[in-house]
């Protein structure tokens, strides 16, 4: 099943005939997302930049960033997801309509002192977990935080500082920590707040993903009517591509762009799936490193597993080396184009872009012409700032990445 293969690189052509899951995550979602998240005192839509150098010198129509690196203030999205999710999960513990409420209802001090007596718990690479203690002192609840053994005392410290959580290093892979904190919830009365979905675990994961709609959203509306070609999107778990690739494939029915998936290598669960052509999700056994700490998970998410299984046109297994490459250009990028924060779960899509036009091969296979609108989803900024000054020898642009920016 492996069209093309590489040192570094392994990719899945899957051909269009095969396209036939349902798409879950449409506009209906993203507009109950996007109504809480206008709510928010910190919501502002983040960038969307044009690379017009880069595009102008491959030789393509466009090459657009949905840059994630200033979101909330915690350099990722996810803060979307976590957000959105408690805020549902907080509505049913306190018997609140969802479709009447948004956060203003919870500033009501009898609802906050309601909230205090709440907990939260949740496995994380990094990012989700940072989301999850942001929501968690937004709504005046408590959470804790388990990570992966390896994680950076960076990524730890950023969870802790990031809201209302007390953030824990484990001696456990990703999927067994996400187990330990399911065994914990169930222990302690909290609430498992978990990125990923398995069997009788589905509408938390399903909240979460619905609130990463409302990135999505705001980046159709910033394009301007410009219609992307492609889509490239990186996945951990597929939380956040197969819900984007729903979104992005439904609002452009008729004219839908090619879904691009990236994975590191070590850590390709849903390529792996999809190879073993049995039509389930498989784990990645034993415990994977990468400079993708955020992508560095074992099994797919089953709420948008389908979503990904059968609507992606290419699957892409891709050494660090590719993230590295990504994180140095979005530093350093060509005359002009503006300079984009990112670690190695953000930029790995870059990498493998820039690796796609440089061969005349690839291009042809990916259907790139000069035509091509290609878009692009930082996930994060330097989420490890150690680890981004190592790979870019470069200080973050701490006043680049700002709102409301349009192509």
């Amino acid at each position: 099943m492996i069209s093309y293969s590489e040192p570094g690189l392994e990719i899945i052509r899957q051909e269009l005939c095969r396209k036939t899951a349902e798409l879950p995550f449409t506009e209906k979602e993203a507009e109950s997302a996007g109504r809480f998240h206008m709510s928010l005192p910190a919501y502002a839509p983040t960038a969307l930049a044009s690379l017009s150098r880069a595009a102008k010198r491959y030789g393509v129509g466009a090459i657009l960033v949905k840059d994630e690196s200033s979101r909330f203030g915690i350099k990722a999205f996810k803060g979307l997801g976590g957000s959105y999710s408690m805020f549902r999960i907080l509505c049913e513990e306190l018997s609140l309509d969802p479709g009447a409420s948004d956060f203003t209802t919870f500033l009501d001090p009898k609802i906050r002192e309601r909230c205090a007596g709440i907990e939260f718990v949740t496995a994380t690479d990094g990012n989700h977990g940072k989301g999850v203690s942001w929501a968690a002192k937004l709504f005046g609840c408590r959470a804790h935080v388990y990570l992966p053994a390896g994680s950076s005392e960076a990524r730890r410290r950023a969870i802790e500082e990031a809201g209302e959580a007390e953030a824990r290093v484990t001696d456990l892979n990703y999927d067994r920590t996400v187990e330990l904190c399911a065994k914990l919830a169930e222990e302690n009365g909290w609430i498992l707040i978990q990125d990923t979905s398995w069997e009788g675990y589905e509408r938390i994961p399903r909240w979460i993903v619905e609130g990463y709609l409302t990135m999505a959203e705001e980046a159709v509306s910033q394009l301007e009517g410009k219609v992307p070609t492609h889509v490239f999107l990186q996945a951990g778990v597929g939380a956040m591509a197969g819900g984007a690739a729903s979104y992005f494939l439904k609002r452009f029915e008729g004219r839908e762009p090619l879904i691009v998936i990236a994975e590191p290598t070590e850590a390709a669960c849903v390529f792996r799936s999809v190879l073993a052509g049995d039509g389930r999700a498989h784990t990645v056994e034993g415990d994977p490193l990468t400079i993708m700490a955020g992508l560095n998970c074992g099994t797919p998410c089953g709420v948008t597993w389908p979503v990904l299984r059968d609507r992606s046109s290419f699957l892409c297994a891709c050494a660090d080396s590719f993230a590295e490459r990504g994180m140095r250009a979005y530093a350093h990028p060509a005359g002009g184009d503006p300079p984009i924060v990112s670690c190695g779960s953000g930029a790995v899509t870059y990498g493998l872009l820039l690796h796609i036009l440089e061969s005349e091969r690839l291009r042809e296979m990916f259907g790139i012409g000069a035509d091509s609108v290609i878009l692009l989803v930082n996930t994060e900024g330097d989420t490890d700032p150690g680890e981004y000054a190592r790979v870019t020898g470069a200080a973050p642009h701490r006043g680049q990445g700002g709102q409301n920016s349009k192509v």
